[in-house]
């Protein structure tokens, strides 16, 4: 009897205040991203990691071989649009682009992105609070690192473009951390020229 009511007392304290296992128990949860900014000196944040994700490049409407990709992007742009590679923050050509104008896809010439929607996030990287067309950009859950990321692409070519985050300011809440190696910058007037010669050319 007296075995029993040890046993009881024993279960509800385990109950209460918890195995005493507990907190050497390995926690199997992935952590979410980390933010440039909450990053320590020396960290790595979310943005500055590469991607590992599958992309289903068959359903892309621009096709190119390995060959044509290599010869229409340099270094850099190759290892972020086809390798899913990052650039560094703050040494990118568009972070602190403060000028009127459309953002491009460099692998295929897609217009991504409006300078309208363009914000100072403090991150180092472009970063929009909405695409021009939300189709033209696709999002993959990317879990690399050990981390949970929202990996974004252009649906028309496949290329590799950064991450997007629900930090960013309204309208949208959105924040799409974009790699400038992903990117064309066109001035306004330039792409208004664009548009005016392009238009019809499908129908």
């Amino acid at each position: 009897m007296r075995k029993s009511l040890l046993a009881l007392l024993t279960l509800a304290l385990t109950l209460a205040v918890g195995s005493p296992f507990a907190s050497t128990m390995k926690n199997t949860e992935k952590p979410t991203a980390k933010d440039a900014l909450e990053c320590e000196i020396g960290e790595t944040s979310a943005c500055g990691l590469p991607s590992n994700v599958v992309i289903d490049m068959s359903k892309n409407k621009v096709q190119r071989t390995e060959a044509e990709w290599r010869e229409r992007l340099n270094a850099r742009q190759y290892n972020v649009a086809r390798e899913q590679g990052t650039e560094p923050p703050f040494q990118n050509e568009y972070w602190d682009n403060k000028a009127d104008g459309i953002y491009f896809c460099v692998g295929c010439d897609t217009p991504l992105f409006d300078s309208e929607t363009k914000f100072k996030s403090g991150t180092g990287w472009p970063s929009f609070y909405q695409p021009i067309e939300k189709s033209f950009v696709g999002v993959k859950r990317d879990t690399s690192y050990g981390m949970v990321r929202d990996e974004t692409h252009c649906n028309v070519c496949g290329s590799h473009l950064g991450h997007v985050f629900n930090d960013g300011p309204r309208p949208t809440g959105e924040r799409y951390c974009i790699n400038s190696a992903s990117l064309r910058f066109v001035l306004r007037s330039e792409y208004v020229e664009w548009v005016d010669e392009n238009d019809g050319i499908d129908e």
